[in-house]
């Protein structure tokens, strides 16, 4: 700013000369003077301590794009630019994301395979419309622990969750019988799609049967491409990183306790998702509720 690079050499060089040269009225640089320089600082210092209590309670999960939205319903009005520089000097900044790493295994046949009917469109408008489900392991000194879950692509909200030692179909069908029994789903006529991979799993003859029953339409990704399950696969990267990553589990129970916890308490309730315009997958289903009268 000029009027700071007057001051910083004014006992150098001749005020009004530099005021000439960069263009700028004594005036306006003795009232820049006479401002209360305090202001500023102590704005920022309330924004701190606003920033670290966000972070906190989202678990140290939170960047800048968040925490600003977070300030924002406060009725704080600053920049996202702002929120960024006054975290980077705090060190405050979100967790880092792990490499995802394949953990169902193909069915080497093509016989109970699906088409890809979902083809990457992740925006549904309406809730149970299209479910998407996948499989990950968690480390524990007592051995692996398979999670399944089932999320609802119009809000993000995991309806079904699944947990246990071994990776079979039973994993995948508590998981989706869970989501049918939250959601009130009972009709053959549903009109419900479920995307998934072509894990062996997700092909079994078991897993049919039972998806038949409710009438729901089979998708599945295309053979190789990951992408094509993203927003299941996107979440499992969350989980790992602002969760099951930062843990060292002695047993399986703590693990379940603890990805239960995180599930049903944080993410579904309160955790912010950008693609909802920063509400949580409760408060978007709320709002959906609210505006629409229907009830999910």
């Amino acid at each position: 700013m000029r009027f700071q690079f007057i001051k910083n050499h004014s006992k150098e060089f001749c005020v009004e000369k530099m005021a000439k040269i960069l263009e700028v009225s004594r005036c306006g640089y003795y009232e820049f003077c006479n401002r209360n320089p305090n202001k500023r600082v102590e704005e920022n210092r309330s924004l701190i301590e606003k920033i670290k209590k966000i972070h906190k309670n989202s678990r140290g999960t939170y960047g800048s794009p968040r925490v600003h939205a977070e300030i924002k319903k406060l009725g704080e009005a600053c920049s996202r630019k702002r929120i960024s520089k006054l975290m980077r000097g705090e060190k405050i900044q979100a967790k880092m994301r792990k490499k995802w790493k394949v953990t169902t295994q193909p069915n080497k046949t093509s016989i109970m395979t699906a088409p890809n009917y979902l083809d990457q469109n992740f925006s549904v408008e309406e809730p149970n419309k299209v479910w998407v489900s996948d499989i990950t392991y968690v480390f524990t000194q007592e051995g692996w622990l398979y999670v399944a879950i089932v999320l609802d692509l119009f809000s993000r909200k995991i309806v079904g969750l699944s947990m246990g030692n071994r990776l079979e179909t039973s994993l995948i069908t508590r998981a989706l019988k869970q989501a049918l029994h939250h959601r009130g789903i009972k009709s053959e006529s549903s009109e419900l799609m479920h995307h998934s991979d072509r894990g062996c799993q997700y092909t079994s003859k078991e897993f049919k049967e039972l998806t038949s029953g409710y009438g729901i339409k089979l998708s599945m990704s295309g053979k190789g491409h990951c992408y094509d399950n993203a927003v299941a696969e996107s979440f499992f990267h969350t989980l790992k990183t602002e969760e099951t990553s930062l843990r060292n589990y002695r047993i399986r129970e703590e693990a379940k306790t603890s990805i239960f916890e995180y599930i049903e308490v944080f993410y579904n309730r309160e955790r912010l998702h950008s693609t909802l315009g920063y509400l949580s997958p409760v408060n978007f289903e709320e709002l959906y509720v609210s505006k629409n009268q229907k009830v999910i």
